[in-house]
Order: structure tokens, then sequence, then C-alpha cells
């Protein structure tokens, strides 16, 4: 019932009243039914003032832009349309006419690294985030650049950067040892091999157990692991691949050794595969079978490459450190034996990989030209790249020029497949200044366009094209002093500039 109603019935009910009614009680009546009405209309009136109170509160609570726009910094702000007469020119000159137009950026989470030159705002880059946000699909990076272009500063400064963010750094091969004043300052561990050093490299240590395995499955593993760098290792000095003979030999010597041994060492199994045991070797097969294999892994404890892995290990992974470099400065001019090393660190690496509570990392492949050139390590990179995201790990590949790739295998051999691989693996390509014959390589392997290709040439120091699976950046790294003094990897020539 509405209150116009509901007063017309009080009205009623004072005008109508029963005939013997006495006067005295329709007064009474009548001045009741008044004081009702009265009330009443106290009622609607204050409602009334709270609603009108209410609205007027609100509405001095309201900023509005003025008509006119606001004046000041914030002149150009106004509520009506921009309206502009229409004008018509080349794209050529309209790219500088209207400089409103830039990339939009990748976003301000991430590691910072420097100043987008065309937008002229902050970069940042994380590949855990961008896979996060589904803007890359594949976290690996090819970094490649001319000696002196800043690519070796861009590298450190996007490992260390996240050191912080609790990443974690692994670099299983160092040959110039330009990390191991970086591991060293971040609180990590460099490990040094060489000749004439009392370091020691076991490839036949179980290395780090990852969490959630039981004993069968830890013993597999190993057993697994074991295997494949032995195989591994012969391969390399062998320079071919093994025959199943030949594998054949080398598992019945590594499983003698194990049983037979507390610590199992590579000398133990070259002993076995050049002298089996009787009852192994009936007929004199197994000897044949293993020989040259034999001669081959004896070459790592008795031979040129002897006094790295012919005792047990006396330095240990730990991969709880922040990071850890194997550093191969003193054997960097023996190409086998970098192999060699940089394949057994690679073993070291897998089990702490595989440790679902291992975090995330950063794996740094530096003079990736070094390393292209060994069929075992290319396979074992192949693989680390990509079961990448299963492990939660970036690998970083660096080179001097991209056309590095070509010179790996025979034109469609399977190890020229597997090093074109990787770069189609890594959505992520930073391409540093390159000399003038090597532009028509680069372009073609990243798909640039005539622009990106002439731009290449003209880039400084510490300036870099970046393509992001579609998008492209040109970006200036930017270090802090201390940065730069660490660094630093010409100091030998110049004692200051970074590169």
């Amino acid at each position: 019932m509405t209150k116009r109603s509901e007063n017309s019935r009080l009205r009623s009910a004072v005008l109508v009243s029963p005939r013997h009614e006495k006067r005295t009680d329709r007064k009474l009546r009548n001045a009741s039914a008044r004081a009702l009405i009265n009330d009443d209309r106290d009622v609607q009136r204050s409602t009334a003032r709270q609603k009108a109170a209410a609205l007027a509160a609100e509405k001095r609570a309201t900023v509005l832009l003025p008509r006119t726009g606001e004046p000041g910094p914030a002149a150009l702000r106004t509520p009506g349309r921009f309206r502009l007469p229409r004008h018509q020119d080349t794209s050529a000159t309209l790219a500088g006419a209207y400089p409103f137009l830039a990339e939009g950026g990748l976003g301000s989470e991430g590691v910072f690294v420097g100043q987008d030159l065309y937008s002229g705002s902050s970069f940042v880059y994380d590949p855990w985030v961008l896979y996060a946000r589904g803007l890359i699909t594949a976290p690996n990076l090819v970094l490649a650049g001319i000696v002196g272009s800043g690519k070796s500063s861009l590298a450190k400064s996007l490992y260390t950067r996240s050191i912080p963010f609790g990443r974690r750094v692994y670099v299983p091969g160092d040959p110039k040892g330009e990390h191991t004043a970086v591991a060293e300052a971040v609180g990590g561990k460099a490990i040094a091999l060489g000749h004439g050093m009392r370091n020691r490299l076991n490839p036949l240590d179980e290395g780090h157990r990852p969490a959630g395995l039981d004993d069968a499955q830890w013993a597999s593993q190993v057993t697994s692991r074991r295997r494949d760098l032995i195989g591994a290792l012969a391969e390399t000095v062998l320079d071919r691949r093994l025959t199943p003979l030949e594998h054949t030999a080398i598992d019945v010597a590594l499983d003698r050794t194990v049983h037979g041994a507390d610590v199992p060492v590579l000398p133990m199994v070259v002993d076995r595969l050049l002298a089996p045991e009787a009852t192994d070797d009936h007929d004199g097969r197994l000897l044949e079978d293993g020989r040259l294999a034999g001669h081959a892994l004896r070459r790592l404890v008795a031979g040129d490459l002897a006094g790295l892995f012919d005792g047990p290990s006396t330095v240990n992974f730990d991969p709880s450190l922040p990071m850890i470099s194997l550093d191969l400065s003193r054997v960097a001019d023996n190409s086998t034996l970098v192999s060699v090393l940089m394949t057994c660190a690679s073993a070291w690496m897998e089990s702490a990989l595989m440790d679902p509570a291992g975090g995330q990392r950063w794996v740094v492949y530096d003079e990736a030209w070094r390393l292209l050139s060994h069929p075992a390590l290319l396979r074992r990179i192949d693989a680390h790249w990509r079961l990448a995201r299963h492990y939660g790990i970036a690998n970083m590949l660096i080179f001097h020029k991209l056309s590095d790739l070509d010179n790996v295998g025979d034109q469609g051999s399977a190890m020229r497949a597997l090093a074109s691989s990787l770069l189609a693996n890594a959505e992520t390509r930073i391409v540093y200044r390159q000399e003038s014959d090597q532009l028509g390589a680069t372009s073609a392997a990243l798909g640039l366009t005539g622009t990106e290709q002439s731009l290449i040439p003209t880039l400084g120091t510490g300036q870099g094209l970046w393509r992001i699976k579609n998008r492209s950046f040109v970006v200036q790294h930017q270090m802090h002093p201390d940065e730069l003094a660490l660094f630093d990897t010409t100091g030998r020539m110049t004692g200051g500039t970074a590169s």
C-alpha cells in the first residue's frame, strides 16, 4: 500500500464515524488520526532530507574533469575526442612525424638489462617469467657477437642478476677461465682442473642424489649414468661411435669394477677391458671386442691425458651453491681433453638437474665453437636443450658468429642437424655486432628483415638486437661500475673496457 492511499484511509477514518458514537469519542479518534498523519509526514520529510544530503555528499566527493581539460602538465587530458585534420604521407615520413609508436616491451617483471633504444624505456628479461606468461615456449638463449662487442658482459649480467631471485648458475666448461672470478664473487665455487694440479675428477662418482628416489631407483640411475659416461668418454677419444660389441665389453668391465670396489675409478675399468676375467671371457672374444675402447680410455689414466681421471675425486659438486664453474683454462690447448672434462661435468650436473627440489638454473656454455665439434658432447648438450622445461633450466649458448653452426659435421649429417636444432629450440636470440661477411648467414639463420640486417654492423659496444620469438628489440646493456670491473676480460689489453 502506497503512502497516498494510507493517508486517504486515515482521512476517511476521521470523516466517517458511526451515528451512535459520542462526540467526545469522535474528537479523540480524529485527533489520533491527525497525529498519525503528521508523524507519517515527518518521517517522509526526514527520509527525503537524508537522501538529498547523501546525493549532495556524493556529488561533492566526485572529481570531474573540467570541460576545457586540466591545466599544467596534464593539459592534454580532455573529456572530448582528440580531433586532427587528416594528413596523408609516406610511411617513411610518418615514422618520424608520429613518434608515439613504440614496442610495448616485455613488462617490468624480470632482470634489468638496460635501455630499449627505440622506446627509451627500461628493458628487463627473464626466461622463466616469459615462459609463465606464455610469451615463449622454450627458455633457451643463443648469444652471438664478435670479440669486443660486449657479449661476455651481457651473459654474466644475466646470470648474476638472476641469483638474488633464487636462480643458480652452472658453467660446465670455461675454456678461458673468465667465469672463475665471478663465481667466487657471488659466493660460488670454481673448480680448476689441469696437468700438474692436485684436483682429480672421478667419472664414476655417484653424484648428487635427487630427492624422492628410493634405493633401487637411485642405483638404476647411477648405473645408467656411469654406462653412458664411460661410453661417451671412449667415443670422444676414439672420435667415432662405439660398436655394439664395444658397448658389451664396457658394460661387463664396468659391472665387475663397481661390484669389486668400494670406490670404483676409471683405471679399474681400463684394467678389466684390457684383461677381462676368465669367467667372463671363455673364448677371448671379450678381450678383442673391448681392446680399442680399453686403449682409448687408457689415454685418460696413463697416456697424454693422464693425471685428471686416474683416482678418486678431490673436489665435490655442491648443487646448493649459487654458482659452480669448471675452469678449463689450463687445458684449453687440448680440445680432446676439454671435451672429456665437459662430458664428465655434464654427468655431474645431470643428477642435480634432475632433482625436483633443485630450483631454476642457468646452464652456460661459453666458447660454443669448441664444444660442438665433439659428437658425444653435442648429443649431451642437445639432450639438456630439449629437456630444459622438464628440468626447469635455461641454457645459454655463446658464439662468436652463428655460422659456427655450419661448421659442425658435414652437410646433411646428424651432427649438423643436432647443431641446427639448438638454434631452432632457442626462442631468444641475441645478436651483437657481426662482421660484414657474416650478415647473410646471420640473417638467413634468424630470418631477419632487411632493416635488422643493415642495423647489425652499426651496433656499438654493449648494443644488441634481441629477437624474442617474433618480436625485436635493440637494447643497450648497462652495468654498475663494480660489474664493469668484475666482468672485464680485456684488462691485459686496455685495462678498462669490458668485452
